[in-house]
């Protein structure tokens, strides 16, 4: 089974293959506008120009699961993110990433790489994992999505190769992708 074999929602609500994305680098986030995390939209949109003609395709997938900071409906998340950040790659139909009514798609992309905790050394984890803690505990236990902008890289031929967490900021992820494409 690769990345390939499921189909997911746009966010007109029609049904997509990822199979169209065969050959593609692929970067697949979980995405919410009302987010601490909201303004890596930008610098991931500045990674698609970026490197969009070598071969790089992200991917965006809004989910309200978390402290429920995606309240907007899938056509104003989308024009949210173009008006705000100029993203012009692809925001999908707003799903669960997590959690017994999780997207098959997330929960595979789980299975492929594990959680492996977070870069306590960046500025935000402490805060993050003491709310998480604090609201969510539940979150902690597992290798399931623990917040928003979690971020997957898939390489061309549809295997997920790296886990980058919330805290993961996209330019820190760069030269995995530049090896990648």
């Amino acid at each position: 089974m690769t990345i390939y074999d499921f189909k997911v929602k746009t966010s007109s609500g029609f049904t997509k293959s990822l199979d169209s994305y065969q050959g593609k680098l692929l970067l697949i986030v979980n995405t919410a506008t009302k987010c601490g995390f909201t303004p890596q939209l930008e610098d991931l949109q500045k990674l698609q120009e970026r490197y969009e003609e070598q071969g790089l395709q992200i991917l965006g997938f809004p989910s309200n699961q978390f402290a429920e900071q995606e309240p907007l409906n899938d056509g104003e998340i989308t024009q949210f993110c173009s008006m705000n950040y100029g993203v012009n790659f692809p925001i999908f139909k707003k799903i669960n990433v997590r959690d017994q009514d999780a997207s098959p798609l997330f929960n595979y992309l789980t299975e492929q790489i594990p959680f492996q905790g977070f870069d306590m050394t960046h500025p935000t984890s402490k805060l993050l994992v003491s709310i998480i803690n604090e609201r969510f505990p539940h979150y902690m236990s597992g290798d399931s999505i623990k917040w928003n902008f979690t971020k997957f890289l898939v390489d061309r031929d549809g295997r997920v190769i790296e886990r980058f967490e919330s805290t993961t900021e996209p330019f820190d992820m760069e030269e995995k992708i530049k090896v990648a494409l």
